[in-house]
């Protein structure tokens, strides 16, 4: 059986995943069918991807493409940084989250060809605070379904999402605590993880 630890990574590989908790004084455009559009088109990029068939470094590809097009990778990339996202320069901030988006690709598109036969299907959307929580289930191949929730916003200007629950974890919160153990071990310097991330995943 896989353990949890899998099973979120399984997901991250499609979605990627990522300090919101609300966003006071906005005014939302963003609705139920809006926020079910764009994980409809998610989940039905990576059902694609998962079944092309094609060899690791085309899934690879293939997921930057939809964490770029669907994920909101600026705020992800801020919120994974934590409390150091306020001391460093607007220069590395962009530093930071171009090396992020790379590592997340490359870290969790490698996944992909473990969990060729599975899916994810879209179930509910309800709003919760100021964003939208998608619920789907994830079906892997031999093993039992668990529940995926997707929360999508539109603070970007356009309606992305932003995190992922996975049967009760946030995966960016969980990269967060990763990204930060990262940086302790080079002492705080944002510039040493930028260069580390770069080759890392």
């Amino acid at each position: 059986m896989l353990n949890n630890m899998n099973r979120r990574h399984f997901v991250t590989a499609g979605l990627a995943v990522t300090g919101l908790a609300s966003f006071p004084g906005a005014v939302w455009a963003l609705d139920d069918a809006r926020a079910r559009t764009l994980v409809d088109a998610v989940v039905s990029n990576i059902n694609s991807v998962i079944a092309s068939g094609k060899p690791l470094s085309g899934m690879i590809s293939d997921f930057e493409r939809i964490f770029n097009t669907y994920a909101d990778v600026n705020i992800i990339a801020r919120s994974t940084l934590g409390a150091d996202a306020n001391r460093v320069s607007s220069a590395q901030l962009r530093a930071f989250t171009e090396a992020f988006r790379g590592y997340i690709a490359r870290k969790y598109g490698k996944r992909f060809n473990e969990f060729v036969g599975g899916r994810i299907e879209v179930n509910s959307v309800k709003q919760v605070k100021s964003w939208h929580e998608v619920k789907s289930t994830a079906y892997l191949r031999g093993q039992s379904p668990f529940e995926v929730s997707f929360l999508v916003s539109d603070r970007s200007g356009k309606d992305l999402f932003f995190d992922m629950i996975i049967e009760g974890i946030s995966l960016r919160l969980s990269e967060r605590t990763e990204i930060g153990a990262m940086l302790d071990r080079r002492n705080g310097d944002v510039n040493a993880l930028i260069a580390d991330l770069k080759q890392a995943g």
